[in-house]
């Protein structure tokens, strides 16, 4: 694997477009990071925890893109529990300039090249 990083994406199923930026993003020459899309598109059950768990320790970090969709995202929530019961490090990255939503415990900041490589350089 080229020396990238390899991360999570954690995001409510209604920014599922934000994501396919964010895959964009990392097809850059430049990008620190490599994106595996490592969704599971299946119902939310036991095996689905299960399976984002392995996804997740496999993982270097955690992106949680962050919108008030993320506020009713049960999934979403899973997945950053997970992470940090992981140790994984998590960033919140707000995917919309004009929602700040908040997310207990989740560092959030604007979507930015530079936020994410230091992110990437620091896990």
């Amino acid at each position: 694997m080229s020396g990238k990083k390899v991360v999570f994406v954690a995001f409510a199923i209604e920014d599922e477009r934000q994501r396919d930026f964010l895959k964009g993003q990392s097809l850059h020459t430049n990008s620190p990071f490599e994106y595996i899309d490592m969704s599971v598109k299946e119902a939310y059950v036991s095996e689905w925890k299960e399976k984002v768990r392995t996804r997740i320790r496999r993982s270097d970090g955690v992106i949680a893109l962050i919108s008030k969709n993320s506020l009713a995202s049960t999934g979403q929530k899973w997945e950053i529990a997970c992470a940090r019961e992981e140790g994984k490090k998590v960033l919140g990255i707000w995917i919309y300039k004009d929602d700040h939503t908040k997310i207990d415990g989740v560092n959030t900041v604007q979507w930015t090249w530079d936020a994410i490589k230091n992110f990437i350089d620091g896990i």
